[in-house]
C-alpha cells in the first residue's frame, strides 16, 4: 500500500501517548455557562437574545449575518444572567459573551431530515445545505470557516472530491483519532451527506500512518464512493493545500481553494456534527476535544458543551501539575496561548495544552544566518527566510508579491530555525495590514 504525502514538511516530536489511548468521556455540565457570540470566521451572527431571557438547550441565539456567517445556538437550558465584553483570544479585542445560568435541560432542536438518501438536486441544495448552515456548523479543526459555503460554488460546478482530513498532525492532539475509532460510521456517513450535496461521486478520508486503529475502524464502513487512505506522518499533512495535493496530485493555486481544483476538504469531526445535525436536528452546541500535556494530571479526551470554563475542566482532570507553565488553546505549532483560565470552550477549541514551566522558554530573535532549513520545511515552497525580512523592513507590497499571503501559518520554519525567528508572527502582522487596507498600497 502506497504511503501519500506532500512535499517538505517536519516532523516534530508528536506526544500523542499522552491521551490517544483515553476514550472520550463527558465533561461535567457547568452551572453558569460563558459564550462568546462570535465563533465563526466571517461575519459573526447577531444575538436575538437579551439579558433576563429564558433559553433552551439546542435553541437559536443568534442570526447569521450574510452568506459568511453562521448562527449561534445556546448549549444549555436556563436564564440569560448577563451579556458583556470579553476579551476574546481569537480574534484579540473585546467581544459580546452571554453568560447563561443553568436550568434542567429543556430541547428545541431542529427536525431530523429522514430520507435524505432520496432527495433529488433541489432538496439537496435547499435542505441538506441549509441544515448545515441553520446548525451553526463550522470547520472544526480549528478554522472555523462556516462549512456551507464551501457548497456555494461547488452547487454550481463538479466537484470531484469531498474529502475528509483525519490526519491529525498537530502534536499533542488526539480528538479526532478518538473519533474515528468510537465513531466511524457516523463520520462515514456525514461524508455521504456531503457527497450527497455536490454530487461529488468519490470522498477520501486521509489519516496519518500512525493510525492504523483508526484506518481499520473506517476501512469497515467504507465502500466504493469512501475510500480511508493512509498518509505519511508528517506535519503539516492536514493542511488543506497539503492534503488535497497528497490525494489528488492536484495544486491548488496560490490564492485559491480546493474547490478551484475540484475538491471540498472538512474535518471528521465536521462530519461528526453534520450527521448529527441532519439524522438527529441537533445543532453545534457541543464538540469533542483533548486536554494534554506533560503539566496536566491526567491526559483525556472530553465531550465538552460550549461555553464551559477551560478552568472546570482542567479541575476535572486533577488540575495543573505546577503553576507558572503556559496553556494553549489547540496545539503547540498554531495554538493560541492564554492566561485566563475563565475564558470558555468554542465552536474551534479542538485542544488544551498544559505546559509546565520547564518546557516553557522565552525565546530572542536573533539574526538569519540564511541556512536555507525554512525553505526545505516549507510544504508550501515559499522563501520564509526573505519574506520574514521583507516584512520586518516594511516593504509589506514585495511581501504580498511573492506570497506571503499563501502561507498557511503552520509554522515549520519557525520550528527548525535556529537563529529562533518567528516567522508566523511577522507574517499575521503582513496579513493583517493586508486585510484591513483590503489589498491597498502600505
Amino acid at each position: 500500500m502506497a504511503i501519500l504525502s506532500f512535499s517538505g514538511g517536519i516532523h516534530p516530536p508528536d506526544r500523542k501517548e499522552l491521551a490517544k489511548d483515553q476514550p472520550i468521556r463527558e465533561a461535567p455540565i457547568p452551572k453558569t455557562f460563558y459564550l462568546f457570540v462570535n465563533q465563526n470566521s466571517g461575519k459573526p451572527p447577531a444575538l436575538t437574545v437579551k439579558k433576563g431571557d429564558a433559553v433552551k438547550t439546542g435553541q437559536k441565539i443568534a442570526q447569521a449575518q450574510g452568506p459568511v456567517s453562521v448562527p449561534l445556538h445556546s448549549p444549555v437550558t436556563g436564564i440569560v444572567s448577563d451579556v458583556k465584553k470579553m476579551m476574546h483570544p481569537v480574534t484579540q479585542k473585546p467581544e459580546e459573551l452571554l453568560v447563561i445560568d443553568r436550568e434542567t435541560d429543556a430541547y428545541d432542536f431542529l427536525e431530523p431530515l429522514t430520507g435524505w438518501e432520496t432527495y433529488d438536486t433541489e432538496k439537496c441544495h435547499t435542505l441538506l445545505y441549509g441544515r448545515i448552515k441553520e446548525a451553526g456548523i463550522v470547520g472544526l479543526g480549528g478554522a472555523t470557516f462556516p462549512s456551507h459555503f464551501k457548497y456555494v460554488e461547488a452547487m454550481k460546478k463538479p466537484v470531484d472530491y469531498v474529502i475528509l482530513n483525519g490526519a491529525e498532525c498537530e502534536p499533542y492532539l488526539t480528538i479526532d483519532y478518538r473519533l474515528m475509532v468510537e465513531h466511524p460510521a457516523e463520520i462515514v456517513k456525514g461524508l455521504e451527506i456531503l457527497l450527497k450535496i455536490c454530487g461529488a461521486k468519490h470522498g477520501y478520508i486521509g489519516l496519518e500512518d500512525n493510525k492504523p486503529e483508526a484506518y481499520e475502524a473506517l476501512r469497515k464502513h467504507a465502500n466504493g464512493r469512501i475510500e480511508p487512505v493512509l498518509l505519511k506522518t508528517k506535519y503539516p499533512q492536514g493542511g488543506e493545500k497539503q492534503l488535497v495535493y497528497a490525494l489528488t496530485k492536484r495544486a491548488v493555486p496560490v490564492g485559491g481553494f480546493p474547490f478551484h481544483v475540484g475538491s471540498i476538504v472538512h474535518n471528521v469531526a465536521t462530519a461528526f456534527a453534520i450527521y448529527e445535525a441532519v439524522e438527529k436536528g441537533k445543532p453545534l452546541i457541543d464538540r469533542g476535544l483533548t486536554i494534554t500535556g506533560e503539566g496536566i494530571s491526567k491526559p483525556s479526551n472530553l465531550w465538552v458543551r460550549l461555553g464551559t470554563p477551560i478552568q472546570e475542566l482542567i479541575d476535572y482532570v486533577g488540575g495543573l501539575k505546577s503553576e507558572g507553565g503556559k496553556v494553549i488553546l489547540g496545539g503547540p505549532m498554531m495554538g493560541i496561548p492564554i492566561k485566563d483560565l475563565a475564558l470558555p470552550v468554542m465552536k474551534g477549541t479542538s485542544g488544551i495544552l498544559v505546559l509546565p514551566p520547564e518546557m516553557v522558554q522565552e525565546i530572542d530573535e536573533e539574526t538569519c544566518i540564511n541556512c536555507g532549513k525554512c525553505l526545505m520545511a516549507c510544504s508550501l515552497k515559499l522563501e520564509p527566510n526573505f519574506l520574514v525580512k521583507l516584512v520586518k523592513a516594511k516593504k509589506f507590497d514585495e511581501a504580498y508579491k511573492y506570497g506571503v499571503l499563501n502561507c498557511c501559518e503552520c509554522g515549520s520554519c519557525a520550528f527548525v530555525c535556529p537563529s529562533k525567528i518567528e516567522h508566523v508572527k511577522h507574517f499575521k502582522l503582513a496579513k493583517k495590514l493586508h486585510a484591513t487596507l483590503k489589498g491597498g498600497r502600505s
